[in-house]
């Protein structure tokens, strides 16, 4: 059974009325050390709790259809395999943002696409594993990472929902119940019509445990809904610039944007209250001047 409290590092996901922010750095950085840093900065002056990246092993992470297309890129054309490896941030990298978050102080996570690279990530204080939706039906890297003994968010992304169904029975039998689902749907940008944000309310009943949403939309009001909808993870790719060159940029958020949705999703637990007509002080206060008792 899923447990309905989680803790990423010193935050309680679960009666926290504040939604837990994770921006999805991603391969935004292009490679760039500083631009991962000014996502970083971007990150805690805007309030969101933690920042991820994604950690491949090139040589195993690119499906082998792909590994010899050839790409244009802003350091010229080359294969896609080589152009991974050209913006992979290894050890030295993530050594340096490990000191950098640490500083802040800002949580860091990445999601491991291969064993290694779970192996490697291991090598760092993470509040959790994220398993993003290219990995939740690759079980090795499931049963793996839930040995971790960390906790484990994964999004539904790409996955029917008997491979969904499948993917949940490992966290169920692997984990210690310490594990989260993000709805999403994995086209970059993801149209409207295609978000289908009532499955939140389907996660919750079908599988009993916190969810939470990863946006790939172009705008905020999803997001803001999906939080309406009780999503308590909220996950959303960040950037400097839409006009950075990269698949995932014209899908994320930029630094203003990223201010506007934390303020638009903090406070909406509280505005929904319980459900129950009552009177508050300063009503009753109102109540008394026009109603006369």
């Amino acid at each position: 059974m899923a447990n309905q409290k989680i803790m990423l590092g010193d935050f309680e996901v679960g009666d926290n009325p504040v939604p837990y922010f994770i921006a999805e750095i991603g391969i935004n950085h292009n490679g760039d050390l500083q631009i991962a840093k000014k996502l970083i900065d971007a990150a805690f002056c805007t309030g969101w709790h933690c920042v991820k990246f994604q950690k491949r092993t090139p040589d195993i992470a690119v499906p082998e259809a792909q590994k010899s297309v050839m790409r244009d890129t802003p350091w010229g054309q080359m294969t896609y395999l080589d152009y991974k490896k050209h913006v992979e941030f290894e050890k030295d990298e993530y050594d340096y943002i490990d000191r950098y978050c640490a500083e802040k102080p800002i949580a860091w996570t990445a999601s491991p696409w291969d064993l290694p690279s779970l192996d490697f990530l291991m090598g760092y204080d993470l509040p959790f594993i994220k398993v993003a939706s290219a990995g939740n039906g690759n079980e090795e890297l499931l049963k793996a990472a839930c040995r971790c003994g960390k906790p484990i968010i994964m999004s539904d992304g790409m996955s029917t929902q008997e491979e969904l169904d499948k993917a949940v029975s490992i966290l169920e039998d692997h984990s210690n119940g310490d594990y989260i689902l993000l709805h999403t749907n994995s086209t970059y940008p993801a149209p409207v019509d295609a978000l289908n944000l009532s499955y939140i309310n389907t996660l919750k009943e079908r599988y009993h445990c916190i969810v939470g949403y990863s946006g790939h939309e172009q705008n905020l009001e999803p997001t803001v809904v999906a939080a309406t909808l009780g999503a308590k993870v909220i996950e959303r790719h960040v950037t400097l610039s839409h006009e950075l060159w990269g698949t995932d940029q014209k899908a994320s958020l930029e630094i203003n944007a990223m201010y506007m949705l934390y303020r638009r999703c903090a406070d909406i637990s509280r505005m929904m209250g319980d459900g129950t007509k009552t009177l508050d002080e300063e009503e009753r206060k109102v109540r008394k001047k026009l109603k006369g008792d």
